[in-house]
């Protein structure tokens, strides 16, 4: 059977994927982003495809140091060097049967399909031929703060149940990890709790399993982890103020691929300078950089957790993720960054949410 006519393939928007050598990384980053499948197209002007460039790409420049404003061609050029330095592709008319054993054998999750003058015509995942597997992973959204930089918006509404587009903030991540194929869900709650589950109930309507862990008194961005019992998988841990579509399957194969303890969602951060920076020794000037910009990577408020890692928070105590951190750390465990390349927006003052309602109206939250 091959893939022209059949139904299980959607086609797509394939010029929504398209970009050249001469595109920044930045904006390959933005192509990935909005067309939500982790990969874009480096092409020629006669849409000849030249390489490819996955949201793994990017999360190595990241890792690498490399300078975002650069031109793809780097990037393309470090590619060269790794397992497969040219990119996988078949025929518009390749099999079903084929595709996904390509795909498993070289462990990727796309492939271009080209015609016989190798023009790009389509895209194919591995969502696309095979059902997704129930992730092997526990969430748990941290939904008990009180939301004090939004008010007065949240002085009736627990901030993850404002509402962005046509539901609560929140249920827009419940949403994303019913599609990830996590079914088991913990919300931990504090302020206003009975609006968030009155709304949700046991999860039943939402796909996914929800249990409800209330916190007597506000226990912190990790303490209330230690409330919870009986874990025999790892844990997802999202703030509730977080709105993003990253790719939760990708950062647990991060996660596995590193034995981490812990992983870290990170976001890179820019901060231009707005004055001339001045490189002294004593009293001689080296140099002066005028308004430079630095990059730093911020916590994006999105974990993975191994159990044994919840021995570390103390009970019933008002205990910070950056102590955990710290402390697993400190005992000698692997902690891993996991950079967060799609959509992220932290919800923490008033011009963030127009943004999340803007980005909903607009349909930029729509993969």
């Amino acid at each position: 059977m091959s893939l022209n006519g059949s139904n299980y393939t959607m086609k797509r928007k394939i010029e929504d994927f398209f970009v050249n050598e001469g595109t920044s990384i930045q904006e390959a980053m933005r192509c990935i982003d909005k067309n939500g499948k982790g990969i874009a197209l480096v092409v020629d002007g006669e849409k000849r495809l030249i390489a490819t460039i996955t949201d793994g790409d990017i999360r190595r420049a990241i890792l690498d140091g490399l300078n975002l404003n650069k031109l793809l061609s780097e990037l393309i050029k470090k590619k060269s060097d790794s397992v497969y330095p040219e990119p996988t592709t078949a025929l518009e008319s390749s099999d079903k049967s084929e595709l996904l054993r390509i795909m498993r054998k070289q462990n990727i999750r796309h492939i271009p399909l080209l015609d016989s003058n190798h023009r790009v015509t389509d895209l194919i995942t591995f969502a696309d031929l095979a059902p997704q597997d129930t992730l092997p992973l526990q969430a748990v959204l941290m939904a008990g703060g009180f939301g004090k930089r939004l008010q007065p918006l949240t002085e009736d509404m627990p901030k993850p149940m404002l509402p962005v587009g046509d539901r609560p903030l929140m249920e827009h991540t419940i949403e994303q990890l019913k599609h990830t194929g996590i079914r088991n869900v913990s919300i931990t709650t504090h302020y206003q709790a009975e609006k968030i589950t009155k709304h949700f109930g046991n999860g039943e309507a939402f796909g996914v399993n929800i249990e409800y862990v209330p916190e007597v008194d506000p226990l912190g961005t990790a303490g209330a982890l230690s409330l919870l019992q009986d874990l025999d998988e790892p844990l997802l841990v999202i703030n509730g103020d977080i709105l993003t579509k990253v790719d939760f399957r990708a950062m647990h194969k991060f996660h596995c691929d590193h034995s981490a303890d812990l992983t870290v969602g990170v976001r890179l951060y820019d901060f231009k300078i707005p004055y001339g920076v001045v490189e002294s020794s004593g009293s001689q000037v080296l140099d002066i950089k005028e308004k430079p910009e630095i990059q730093f990577l911020v916590s994006a408020g999105i974990y993975i957790l191994e159990p044994s890692v919840l021995k570390f928070i103390p009970k019933n105590e008002y205990f910070d993720m950056p102590h955990l951190i710290r402390r697993v750390i400190d005992e000698g465990g692997q902690v891993v960054n996991f950079p967060v390349v799609e959509y992220w927006l932290d919800i923490g003052h008033h011009s963030d949410y127009e943004k999340a309602k803007n980005d909903a109206n607009d349909g930029g939250l729509k993969k």
